[in-house]
């Protein structure tokens, strides 16, 4: 097992906040923040996930910059009778890198299960994309309360997907997102160092980041860059301004 830390990464989802004008815009407003430090993406790893029928425009846009573009959700087949559903298979087709798995929000408003959330991580990996699977406990409490939740989520997961698959794991305490304030970071550092240990995690052959999301922005990544390897943003970087002024902490720190 390595003990060396992978490269550090950072990203933001826009949810369901923009209209397609407005992604169109905040991402060229990211561009240009970036194109005053080019240098930075040699540092960090940067990802933006804007909502599903504005990712293929999204995409054009990044294209060359360096900058990954992501989706929101996708289905665990491939294709078929599944009205509605975003296939994995096109998602790699137009150019996605990196797909979000198993937000609190899925499962909470979709009834999204840990066998569900396993499966499309699975057909994520299987079309050498990106899973960024997020994971977190419901319920503010003590750190080994958080990870013995957190354990079932990650074990499900990663029994699902080949050993040498990259994967990025988005620790989200449930009632941390959209919070005023992110969870404490002796409570970051804590969840993530055991979730890091873990059997699953630890004996993989493919590259495991783990990244903290949960009212996450400018100023956090320096208290818990002994626990995580990155942040995954909101609406605090949803301000452009803000995201590069977090790219720059997060390449820096």
């Amino acid at each position: 097992m390595s003990t060396s830390r992978p490269r550090r990464i950072l990203g933001v989802s826009t949810k369901m906040y923009f209209s397609a004008a407005t992604t169109k815009k905040y991402i060229d407003d990211v561009l240009q923040h970036i194109l005053q430090t080019p240098s930075l993406l040699d540092q960090v790893d940067v990802f933006i996930v804007p909502d599903p029928i504005t990712l293929t425009s999204a995409i054009s846009q990044l294209a060359g910059t360096g900058i990954a573009a992501g989706a929101q959700d996708a289905f665990y087949e491939d294709a078929g009778p599944y009205t509605g559903s975003v296939s994995p298979a096109v998602l790699a087709e137009v150019g996605c890198r990196i797909v979000e798995i198993g937000h609190a929000e899925r499962r909470r408003i979709y009834g999204e299960t840990d066998a569900d959330v396993a499966r499309k991580a699975a057909a994520v990996a299987r079309n050498a994309m990106v899973p960024l699977v997020c994971v977190g406990e419901r319920t503010r409490g003590e750190v080994a309360v958080a990870v013995d939740e957190c354990r079932v989520q990650v074990e499900a997961v990663m029994a699902g997907l080949p050993d040498d698959a990259e994967v990025v794991l988005a620790y989200e305490p449930v009632w941390a997102i959209g919070a005023a304030q992110p969870a404490g970071a002796d409570h970051v550092v804590g969840v993530t160092r055991e979730i890091r240990r873990l059997d699953c995690v630890a004996r993989r052959k493919g590259t495991t980041r783990i990244i903290y999301g949960g009212s996450a922005g400018p100023g956090l990544f320096e208290k818990l860059k002994d626990g995580v390897d990155g942040l995954f943003l909101g609406r605090f970087a949803h301000d452009p301004a803000q995201f590069y002024k977090t790219i720059q902490e997060v390449a820096a720190a």
